[in-house]
């Protein structure tokens, strides 16, 4: 099982962008290491919007140090493209033709009181951690999502 880390952008990237980031992604990837280890670790760009990192842990574990390389590389990946990575007042759902929308927080409210979200809206859950949870956890609706709570 991978360790996971999902990064959404605050606005969509161009397809220019999404090729000009997954080249330095690979780039990055291929050089990161935890106490001079190399980890095993792969990036990939998904819907324009989200960069997701796994490492198999299994090779060498992650520690502090290449969380922190990590960080630091997206946070210049965001200057580079003016884009921000961290930005945590962006929802991202899928509207209910499939077409992944991203909004801010009061967007999404005014959204759930009109109804066009709703309990079978597929949300974003971008705290995962985990390989399985990517597969399993990270598209869900929002009824059973961190989101119905705070909405």
């Amino acid at each position: 099982m991978n360790r996971v880390w999902v990064y959404q952008a605050d606005r969509f990237l161009s397809d220019s962008e999404v090729a000009a980031i997954t080249t330095e992604l690979n780039s990055f990837v291929n050089s990161w290491t935890a106490h001079g280890s190399e980890l095993a670790g792969k990036a990939t760009v998904r819907d324009r919007l989200f960069i997701i990192l796994e490492v198999d842990e299994s090779q060498a574990g992650v520690t502090g140090c290449s969380i922190d390389k990590s960080v630091n590389f997206l946070k210049s990946l965001g200057t580079t493209f003016n884009v921000d990575f961290f930005d945590r007042m962006k929802v991202s759902f899928r509207s209910d033709d499939g077409i992944v929308q991203l909004v801010n927080r009061v967007q999404f409210e005014s959204l759930i009181q009109e109804g066009s979200v709703h309990a079978d809206t597929i949300v974003f859950n971008n705290i995962i951690q985990n390989s399985d949870e990517l597969a399993t956890k990270w598209e869900i609706p929002f009824k059973d999502s961190w989101h119905s709570k705070v909405f």
